[in-house]
């Protein structure tokens, strides 16, 4: 299991599909599609269901709206060797 990265705001990836720095809008589905992932991940980030993907997805979500992964996402405070997050 990989790390998983923190979503800081979905208003903020609507916003992004909506508005991305390269091409057309981004729906749900078309995002999903440019990733090669399933719409459901999208969609659950974007109504909050979901808080967080895996880093790969993360940063596959980024460059396909064409922000740094840093603008979306906030990786773990201290990932240890098999790749989860130390508990504080």
């Amino acid at each position: 299991m990989g790390v998983r990265y923190d979503l800081r705001s979905k208003e903020i990836l609507r916003w992004v599909m909506d508005h991305p720095g390269r091409g057309a809008p981004y729906t749900v589905r078309s995002l999903a599609q440019q990733i090669g992932r399933h719409h459901s991940l999208i969609g659950h980030l974007l109504t909050g269901e979901r808080r967080d993907c895996d880093d790969q997805d993360a940063h596959a979500i980024a460059e396909a709206v064409g922000v740094a992964v840093l603008v979306l996402f906030a990786p773990p405070a201290s990932p240890n060797r098999n790749g989860t997050a130390i508990a504080a």
